[in-house]
């Protein structure tokens, strides 16, 4: 008996949609452990398709070997980035004893103020100091068992990562062929649009977060050298690393370089350092990233910002990172599939008017 068409109201097809949404939210959550890792592995795999191709086709590297060797320089990538940053952490730690003069006398400042401020003699602070260090050290072994299996969980995760990128690209024609053994004869045009359309985007997204990142972490840098900042090459780094968590990632690079210059400078060069990474993100938010990555995603701000609110709700931090991508790749499959459009023109809006409105400025 063949399939007809769902002629309901508008509302109640929104609210079977709705419900759809609510049971895979929930489906989502059961199984964290393993999709999280699993999508990050899909992202990572989209991004060195083209260099497991290079040493596939060119190089004439059997599969398994021209996936392993793409992961290897991923890993190589990312790990010379660390170096980076531990080297500069290095030369901070070489500076300790004037860090930890720095920190006494503003400790000193913020103990004779509290005192000004609220009458509470230096005597009784150091009581409450001395107290509250007690504690600390009696939960000491838990706050380090706890820490302990936070990095080994995080370890686990990365590697969980790296096993599912290297299995994706090494099957990812079977993939692939069972996508297009799902659908019908017919649709698979429309798959395979989606699945090309998808890498495209994927792709070009990764980069143009890559290059975002590379182009605020060397403004930060000149920025902080030519005002004279004494680890202007870490602080640059740091904003530039936490400029790609979007949104909160600004806030989190504004307290760390105001922290590490304060705790390494004055007062004045503090202020200094917050007002330039304000500026370098005011920025950034209203001219690199519409530039380099909103105009790849194709997503306007409010769903953008609904989606990460709701991934950090969901998954955490790894949920704000796939929030963007993930709902990229919803856009790209309702646009394609006649009775989702409307839900990608939502998801998309400003963007499709102004192109459309561009197209009849050039055919008029």
């Amino acid at each position: 008996m063949p399939l007809t068409k769902l002629n309901a109201p508008f509302y109640e097809r929104l609210a079977l949609v709705l419900i759809a949404f609510c049971a895979m939210g929930y489906l989502v959550l059961l199984a964290k452990e393993i999709l999280d890792p699993l999508i990050f592995g899909f992202l990572f795999a989209v991004l060195l398709l083209p260099v497991s191709d290079f040493f596939e086709k060119k190089l004439k590297l059997p599969r398994s070997a021209s996936s392993f060797l793409s992961i290897l320089l991923l890993v190589g990538f990312v790990g010379g980035i660390l170096y980076l940053v531990g080297a500069q952490i290095s030369n901070l730690a070489n500076d300790w004893p004037m860090l930890k003069s720095q920190v006494e006398q503003s400790l000193t400042n913020l103990q004779q103020w509290v005192q000004g401020a609220f009458h509470i003699t230096a005597s009784k602070q150091m009581v409450y100091v001395h107290d509250t260090g007690k504690k600390i050290m009696a939960s000491g072994t838990a706050v380090l068992g706890t820490t302990f299996g936070a990095i080994s969980s995080l370890l686990l995760f990365y590697i969980f990562i790296l096993i599912f990128t290297f299995f994706i690209l090494f099957y990812r024609r079977l993939l692939l062929r069972f996508v297009l053994r799902v659908f019908e004869d017919d649709s698979s045009h429309v798959v395979l649009d989606i699945v090309e359309n998808i890498q495209k985007i994927l792709r070009q997204y990764i980069f143009g977060l890559l290059i975002e990142m590379i182009i605020v972490a060397g403004v930060a840098i000149a920025a902080f050298f030519i005002i004279g900042i004494k680890y202007a090459a870490l602080l640059g780094i740091i904003v530039g690393l936490f400029n790609i968590i979007p949104y909160l990632g600004i806030f989190t690079a504004l307290l760390l370089s105001t922290l590490i210059t304060f705790a390494t400078g004055t007062l004045a060069e503090t202020g200094i350092v917050a007002v330039s990474v304000i500026v370098i993100h005011a920025i950034d938010a209203n001219f690199l990233l519409p530039a380099i990555v909103g105009s790849k995603v194709r997503l306007n701000a409010l769903i953008t910002f609904i989606g990460i609110i709701l991934g950090e709700m969901i998954w955490g931090l790894s949920g704000m990172f796939l929030s963007i991508p993930i709902i990229a790749i919803f856009k790209i499959i309702f646009d394609r599939v006649e009775s989702l459009k409307p839900w990608g023109y939502l998801l998309g809006g400003d963007y499709e008017y102004k192109e459309s409105a561009q197209k009849k400025m050039k055919t008029e």
